[in-house]
């Protein structure tokens, strides 16, 4: 066999390797949910189509990883990044419509709020897209880096 896999329980250093970086990721996969439930919940902002989008990369997260800190198990890793990937994907191509390289035209945002609005924004100035796009980048290097020190 070529390809190496990733061993489902490090032990010793290469636990705590994969354990803070993995940790870190499910902290911030765990903020974003919080966020987005906030948002949704408490503030009564509607995601758009893209948004959940989004929602449906993200939440799984708090569970794959979770489960993963339990026992440091190397496996999370393979599990989570491919949805942080796509979440990811989603994101930057939110970014994209929210700033107007994209046309709005050519999103699926047509039903429930735009994208475009001045109302994705927190604060007035720090808009959603970009916070999902900084989470999920994140969580994406954090997990790179978590499976780079297990292999090692």
């Amino acid at each position: 066999m070529t390809g190496e896999r990733l061993p489902s329980r490090p032990d010793g250093d290469r636990g705590q390797a994969l354990w803070t970086p993995l940790f870190l990721a499910w902290l911030i996969a765990l903020v974003a949910v919080a966020g987005a439930l906030f948002l949704g919940e408490v503030m009564g902002m509607t995601p758009c189509v893209l948004c959940w989008y989004q929602r449906i990369a993200m939440f799984p997260l708090v569970l794959v990883l979770g489960v993963g800190l339990l026992d440091a198990d190397a496996r999370s890793v393979r599990y989570g990044l491919p949805l942080a990937w796509v979440g990811w994907g989603i994101a930057l191509y939110h970014c994209l419509v929210f700033w107007g390289v994209v046309s709005e035209g050519l999103t699926p945002c047509g039903k429930g709020s735009s994208c475009a609005d001045a109302d994705v924004q927190v604060a007035g100035f720090v808009p959603i897209p970009l916070l999902s796009l900084i989470a999920f980048t994140s969580i994406v290097a954090l997990l790179w880096f978590a499976g780079r020190k297990v292999k090692t």
